[in-house]
């Protein structure tokens, strides 16, 4: 349909795996495979509930009628009672016993609990995918000088590598929070309407150990070890803003890693893929702009704005719950993952094709290098008998001088030559391609490069190799 509004995160962005994970039919099976959790849980509990109206629930989980349950909603105004409607039409056999003793949160804020958890694991794998990239490039480029900046101003000099690893560095520790996140996901569990348990202390004729065992059983039929000790009617909202915490930090991190390649690709010395058949401007044919790094700026800019609807959603529940989350967190939550599984693949399509220009690199370091280079000067001078304060004074003169000539004059760097002539740094012609050797002001760039990579990097990839190939995953660039 074209005369509707269609999303650009699902038309454009996402990918379908992450499209499919918010998809309806997950949505509505989850909520099935719930009341068939809590229907076992109740039967294991002593309920009269038979193996015959289990199996029939079973058979019917992803046999969704979603005409009848649009119909049920219009009449009935409430999704959760119109999908309980719907099912037990399709199992009239166990249509008395769907959602016993349950309230809409059961299903509703389970099935997100469940939902942001798979959207948090297919992040995990597409981010190790991510910083496996991108330590390969660290790796290949870990000697080649570069000029470091401060300020976006020349300063001395790293290497094409190391600062690869500032941009891993930030995605590792992305990483840590949201692996930490998952260890703490629990599900909301059967707690009733206003998170008492008290419709299944009546199931269950008071008996407090079968109630509680029923909430333990849930959640371990779902794949969890815990439910949330105490809830009100929803489960913390708490949690949602530590989801988005964590997406937001991710969205920052490969912001801070596209701007750096939209300035390096405006200095012309790194460019990100570019097709052979792109088009850069529809009207400068030339030009080749950085528009998958601007694409992730873009979106990533959405993501940590979007991060504070859970947050003032959380500080703003009243007592028990109140239903203005609702509305706001079916597009909040949702749209954070996808954006961000566009951020990712995205940014896994850059890394994987950067493309690097050494001779413009080296041309910007000679540039700036004779200036950086003052100090081994100096002390080249003070070798040949030189008195270290004349020299000092002698050089920042030349130095003033040869500015000038670069910025007012917009002629090369000529301060080698200007010492050269001086004559009282004891320096020939000849001698100045060895002082001018950008590997002598890398420090240990290329050594920190392969420690960081050995001892932070390599013992998370390895964890965890098995989650390394994604080629089969539709990622959108």
């Amino acid at each position: 349909m074209k005369d509707v509004y269609e999303s650009p995160l699902i038309e454009r962005y996402a990918s379908k795996e992450i499209c499919q994970i918010f998809s309806a039919d997950n949505k509505f099976s989850t909520w099935r495979k719930l009341w068939v959790a809590l229907a076992e849980a109740e039967q294991e509990c002593g309920l009269a509930i038979t193996d015959d109206q289990i199996a029939e629930l079973k058979s019917k989980i992803y046999d969704i009628d979603y005409d009848l349950a649009a119909k049920y909603e219009k009449k009935l105004r409430h999704d959760v009672m119109a999908h309980v409607h719907t099912y037990g039409d399709q199992c009239p056999t166990a249509k008395g016993i769907i959602h016993l003793g349950a309230t809409s949160a059961y299903v509703g804020d389970n099935t997100d609990i469940i939902t942001y958890n798979e959207g948090l694991e297919h992040t995990r794998k597409i981010l190790l995918n991510l910083i496996a990239k991108m330590t390969k490039f660290a790796q290949d480029y870990k000697q080649l000088p570069t000029l470091g900046f401060t300020h976006f101003q020349p300063a001395q000099l790293t290497t094409v590598g190391k600062r690869a690893t500032l941009w891993i560095q930030d995605l590792l520790m992305d990483y840590e929070d949201l692996t930490h996140l998952m260890s703490q996901v629990r599900m909301r569990g059967a707690k009733g309407t206003t998170g008492t348990q008290a419709s299944f202390m009546d199931l269950f004729e008071n008996n407090q150990e079968k109630v509680k065992q029923v909430d333990a059983l849930v959640a371990q039929k779902m794949g969890f070890k815990k439910t949330y000790a105490v809830t009100g009617q929803t489960y913390p909202r708490k949690f949602d803003a530590q989801v988005l915490a964590v997406l937001s930090g991710i969205a920052q991190s490969l912001s801070k890693f596209a701007t750096d390649i939209r300035l390096l690709q405006h200095l012309k010395e790194v460019e990100e893929p570019f097709e052979k058949t792109q088009i850069g401007s529809s009207a400068m044919a030339y030009k080749r702009n950085p528009m998958r790094s601007e694409r992730i700026c873009s979106l990533a800019r959405y993501v940590i704005v979007d991060a504070l609807n859970p947050a003032i959603t959380e500080a703003t529940q009243w007592f028990e719950r109140t239903l203005d989350d609702s509305a706001n967190k079916r597009i909040s939550v949702p749209e954070a993952f996808l954006a961000i599984d566009a951020i990712v693949g995205i940014a896994n399509n850059v890394a994987g094709g950067l493309v690097v220009y050494p001779k413009v690199i080296h041309q910007h370091i000679m540039n700036e290098l004779p200036f950086m280079a003052t100090e081994n000067i100096i002390m080249e001078g003070v070798k040949h008998g030189g008195d270290r304060q004349d020299l000092h004074e002698k050089i920042r003169v030349l130095s003033m001088e040869a500015g000038a000539t670069v910025k007012v004059e917009g002629k090369p760097n000529d301060l080698m030559q200007r010492i050269v002539a001086d004559g009282s740094f004891g320096i020939t012609e000849e001698a100045i391609p060895a002082i001018l050797n950008p590997e002598l002001y890398i420090g240990r760039a290329p050594q920190q490069v392969d420690d960081f990579i050995a001892e932070e990097v390599k013992p998370v990839l390895d964890a965890n190799a098995a989650d390394l190939d994604l080629s089969k995953v539709d990622l959108k660039v």
